[in-house]
């Protein structure tokens, strides 16, 4: 279904999110910065909200540990695509896939204070929609290992888009408020977020719907 052209509140975008008596996921893909947190769990509380019971799955609890990056020499790309665990994320989606509702799949989360995953953050049971997070949801092999297995475990997945002055002042906060300098935040957004971004930006013609924020909700383009 294309919706192009629309402006929709996240209650119409829910609205939009199959009844299924199987497990559903729908993945929101885009660069770092364009909102995808934000989006999924406004969409995860409107669907609970109306008696669909909806969990956030993020890509982010993925991140290999630092200890491991560090000897990798890897800390300072932290968040490419590399940087992830992609076989354990793609084998988790299987586990979501294949495991009867009300069994529970265990899921990490990315905890920013400490700058670490942390194992089982959210355990996923009864949910029958989970909102799985993350900028690289539909990337090719050739693109970047591993993550060729995403796109067919998802049952949709929409790409969230914004300009690249947006990512870019995003960015920089987020990096500031976790304790980097200013150059630091710059050098990390100039020298490795913006060249991940225009790498996601390359799938975005693969997903099912491409949204963008707005005042009134989120354009369909």
């Amino acid at each position: 279904m294309t919706w192009a052209n629309e402006v929709l509140s996240v209650g119409e975008l829910a609205q939009r999110v199959p009844v299924r008596q199987e497990r559903f996921l729908l993945g929101i893909a885009g660069p770092p910065g364009a909102g995808k947190s934000t989006l999924a769990h406004r969409l995860s509380v409107e669907l609970s909200g109306s008696g669909r019971p909806a969990v956030v799955a993020p890509m982010d609890g993925y991140h290999l540990r630092n200890e491991v990056l560090r000897a990798r020499n890897a800390w300072g790309r932290k968040g490419e695509p590399d940087t992830f665990d992609a076989p354990g994320f793609v084998a988790d989606l299987r586990l979501l896939r294949d495991t009867p509702i009300g069994d529970p799949v265990p899921w990490p989360l990315f905890d920013r204070a400490i700058d670490e995953p942390t194992d089982a953050g959210v355990v996923v049971r009864d949910e029958r929609i989970v909102i799985v997070e993350g900028n690289y949801l539909l990337l090719t092999a050739a693109e970047a290992p591993g993550w060729a297995g995403v796109r067919g475990l998802l049952d949709e997945c929409w790409y969230l888009d914004a300009p690249r002055p947006v990512l870019t002042e995003r960015l920089l906060d987020r990096h500031t408020a976790g304790g980097r300098t200013p150059e630091q935040a710059s050098d990390k957004v100039m020298g490795s977020d913006l060249r991940n971004a225009d790498l996601v930006a390359a799938s975005r013609d693969r997903a099912d719907q491409v949204l963008t924020a707005s005042d009134r909700g989120y354009r369909v383009s």
